[in-house]
């Protein structure tokens, strides 16, 4: 681990002081960030791309190619990530 002990303990009872809405505030502001990095990503490697096939991309990036293919029709591996 890269986390000295006490900062940990720090981090820790931060999370434990949080209530539920905060959590699921950070964890949205995570998942958000995460989209908005994969969408950089994906505009670089394909930009000429639409906004929906970038949607798209970045949907299988995050369900993977079975799910991408069963809900939506999009083959990554066809298409391309």
């Amino acid at each position: 681990m890269d986390t000295a002990p006490e900062v940990r303990h720090m981090l820790i009872g931060r999370w434990r002081a949080m209530s539920p809405a905060e959590k699921l505030a950070v964890v949205d502001a995570a998942n958000r960030a995460c989209d908005a990095l994969a969408t950089v990503g994906v505009r670089r490697r394909h930009p000429e791309a639409s906004d929906d096939e970038v949607r798209q991309r970045v949907i299988a990036l995050r369900l993977g190619r079975d799910l991408s293919r069963a809900v939506y029709g999009w083959d990554p591996d066809v298409e391309g990530w």
